[in-house]
């Protein structure tokens, strides 16, 4: 068995998590059956005080039971230097709020392991890393300016143009060549914040599903294809998507091969990669999920294989 560890989640409310669906829940659920102890608080409980980098939280028990998923001990205030492991789980947007959680946690890594490595999770938001593999991706633009994005659709026709920062399926929007509403969105979405607008070409194949590859420690385990419900462009899971299994085909190994290595290097042990057709579209690396939809199609331990990897990193 190896060597018991003291693991922190910092994660959205536990309460309201779907034990059937949740890959944190699923996380947890496997640490604590390998003996580890665990700690859950949520982010707006991390605090630095004089020094110490902190959370007012709470020791968790989790249980596979419907509306009986989950028992607090005595709320308490821990200094995080002295866990073993702190999962970053919360969702995004990646905003102000969520950026400052990864530079109070820098702050205890590596002598308290940060999952993933909140530098570069910082460094890597979902929608910007990918532009560092062009040749792997549809024709993308990030852009706040409405000239740059028209431009953009008259070069490649119909687009999806998404919010740079957010997450779920929320505002994604597919435009036709001729559609009129691009300059109105552009305009919602300037009213909204100042940050910039990311555009890609549309992939027909989308109607075919967005392949969620799951990587562990830059390695494959598995995918699940993601089915857009009928009318619907997006296939995101929060907006009625629906799981399938699938297999792993060349191409996907393909692109798994090109930058498992630098996830790796990274520290980003649990990274959800999205595949449409032949083309990468994202590397999710904030809060991935999809473990318990592969483990089940696929009956392997993926949370499993998660935690063998940390625990050879913690000894």
């Amino acid at each position: 068995m190896p060597k018991p560890l003291k693991v922190a989640l910092q994660m959205d409310p536990i309460a309201s998590v779907d034990i059937d669906g949740d890959t944190t829940f699923r996380i947890g659920e496997e640490a604590q059956a390998r003996g580890h102890e665990l700690f859950y608080y949520t982010p707006d409980r991390l605090a630095f005080q004089e020094g110490r980098v902190t959370a007012r939280g709470w020791p968790l028990e989790l249980r596979r039971e419907k509306g009986n998923h989950y028992s607090l001990g005595e709320e308490q205030e821990v200094d995080l230097s002295t866990m073993d492991v702190v999962w970053l789980r919360q969702d995004p947007p990646f905003d102000m709020g969520y950026i400052t959680t990864t530079h109070l946690l820098d702050m205890i890594h590596p002598g308290t392991l940060v999952v993933n490595d909140s530098f570069w999770v910082r460094n890597y938001p979902e929608k910007l890393l990918v532009l560092e593999f062009a040749d792997l991706t549809p024709p993308t633009a990030i852009a706040r300016d409405l000239a740059t994005l028209r431009s953009f659709r008259d070069r490649h026709g119909d687009i999806i143009l998404k919010p740079l920062y957010g997450n779920g399926g929320a505002g994604v929007f597919k435009l036709h060549s001729e559609d009129g509403n691009l300059a109105s969105l552009h305009e919602m979405f300037s009213g909204i914040n100042r940050e910039p607008l990311i555009v890609q070409k549309f992939l027909p194949a989308v109607t075919r599903g967005d392949k969620r590859v799951l990587l562990v420690d830059g390695a494959p385990v598995g995918a699940i294809n993601r089915v857009p419900a009928k009318g619907e462009t997006r296939s995101n899971m929060h907006v009625g998507g629906r799981a399938e299994k699938v297999e792993l085909t060349a191409r996907d190994r393909e692109i798994c091969a090109r930058i498992g290595p630098l996830l790796k290097e990274k520290g980003q042990i649990l990274v959800g990669i999205d595949v449409i057709g032949d083309w990468l579209t994202e590397i999710n690396v904030t809060s991935p999920t999809g473990i318990q939809e592969l483990e089940r199609f696929d009956g392997i331990n993926v949370a499993a294989k998660i935690w063998e990897a940390i625990e050879a990193k913690r000894g």
